[in-house]
């Protein structure tokens, strides 16, 4: 189920799911301590018009990458590059992409990625890793921050993971723990080796602190 895919119209296949969309109708969002109000689920999260569900392979066309880049640089990406990257990503099972649709107008105006990570530790468990958290700064409001991170959390717990983890910037570091998350003692601080080109021989270590605000994801 992995090959690469050529470029094709939405018109020209049927669309793939990155992972199974039962997962999400099986998870427990009693089960997290994250308070919603009104209480919503990755089933039924509040309004009709938004749906949560895996990456498509036809969310190229739905503004997938344009909503990544107000998270961070995407690139100039094409439809082969993007399909070429789901089906390796899906022949994996390791990534868990998972998104929220405005089926008014067929946006993806959220996203959250699940990533695992095969160990030999603990009995050859698997870690997880929250990666590329972002909603539409113009959807604020309707919890959907909370909503995306809460549901790849409980999936990454019936997946079988023995620990989540994420990196964020200091002013998420509250909004995190009131969804359960803590900070490792001793090791509160993010470190990262940056390659910037080919031709760049400088190494950036990007040092990241711990100062809390009471901010939710962009």
């Amino acid at each position: 189920m992995g090959g690469p895919l050529s470029e094709v119209s939405n018109d020209d296949m049927e669309e793939l799911s990155l992972y199974d969309p039962a997962l999400l109708l099986s998870l427990d969002f009693f089960r997290s301590p994250a308070k919603f109000n009104p209480r919503i689920s990755a089933a039924v999260p509040g309004e009709t018009w938004l749906k949560v569900r895996p990456l498509q392979s036809g969310d190229f066309h739905r503004g997938f990458l344009q909503i990544l880049s107000q998270l961070t640089k995407v690139g100039d990406v094409s439809l082969t590059q993007f399909l070429n990257r789901f089906a390796q990503m899906r022949a994996s099972g390791d990534y868990y992409v998972t998104v929220i649709v405005d089926t008014r107008y067929d946006k993806i105006i959220g996203s959250a990625t699940l990533v695992l990570e095969r160990k030999f530790i603990h009995g050859c468990a698997t870690r997880g890793r929250l990666e590329d958290v972002v909603v539409d700064d113009t959807y604020r409001g309707k919890q959907l921050g909370k909503l995306i991170v809460v549901t790849v959390n409980l999936l990454a717990e019936h997946l079988g993971c023995y620990k989540m983890s994420l990196d964020c910037k200091d002013k998420l570091i509250s909004f995190y723990k009131s969804i359960g998350y803590t900070l490792e003692p001793g090791n509160a601080n993010t470190m990262n080796i940056r390659y910037e080109s080919a031709n760049d021989k400088n190494i950036n270590c990007n040092v990241t602190g711990s100062k809390p605000e009471n901010t939710e994801p962009s």
